[in-house]
């Protein structure tokens, strides 16, 4: 399946709604009654002591520029070269990133938290007034003063839970002019 390929199945995947899970495995460590149900809040209060990233994944689209902060980045593989991130199902940037089958994943310095809070709003030109350049294969905005950019093709979705998990195979990347900045980080709900 080729990139286009797997970007339409992404979408439609999105389009299908609620996804019924997966049956457990038969072989388990601890049984299903033996565990207690993690609460939401405590999960997320302790995952947030790690601290990580802050990114914006962009792509090129035909209604513009399309964007989102994003802090569940990761490299992922050598050979070939793959990179991961984790974006919510209900996202309404994700699609138009899924139809484009292609992306840029902009590191954020310390200097850009205002960047990233404009990129995690809803319903407004994160766009506007942003200095970018395209990405040499894609055509993906490259955020200007972004300590490194990542330049990817969609290689593969996978489900996982209330998100989605995107694979991209890396086609070029860089540092940028900031690459000597320290990054900026996200730690126990703010960034450092």
């Amino acid at each position: 399946m080729g990139h286009a390929g797997m970007a339409a199945a992404a979408v439609r995947y999105l389009r299908a709604g609620p996804v019924e899970p997966l049956p457990r495995p038969e072989l388990r460590c601890v049984r299903e009654d033996e565990r207690a149900p993690v609460d939401p809040g405590e999960f997320r209060r302790v995952l947030g002591s790690f601290a990580s990233g802050v990114t914006v994944v962009t792509a090129p689209t035909p209604e513009g520029p399309a964007g989102f902060a994003c802090q569940s980045f990761s490299s992922l593989s050598l050979e070939p070269p793959l990179v991961a991130f984790m974006v919510g199902r209900t996202s309404t940037t994700w699609p138009r990133i899924a139809r484009a089958g292609v992306f840029c994943v902009n590191v954020l310095s310390a200097r850009q938290a205002s960047l990233c809070r404009a990129f995690a709003a809803s319903g407004t030109d994160k766009f506007a007034g942003v200095d970018h350049d395209p990405a040499p294969v894609s055509g993906a905005p490259r955020l200007a003063g972004a300590l490194a950019w990542i330049d990817c093709a969609i290689h593969a979705v996978h489900t996982g839970g209330d998100h989605l998990v995107v694979v991209g195979r890396v086609n070029a990347l860089g540092t940028g002019e900031s690459a000597d900045e320290p990054p900026l980080l996200f730690h126990r709900g703010r960034f450092l």
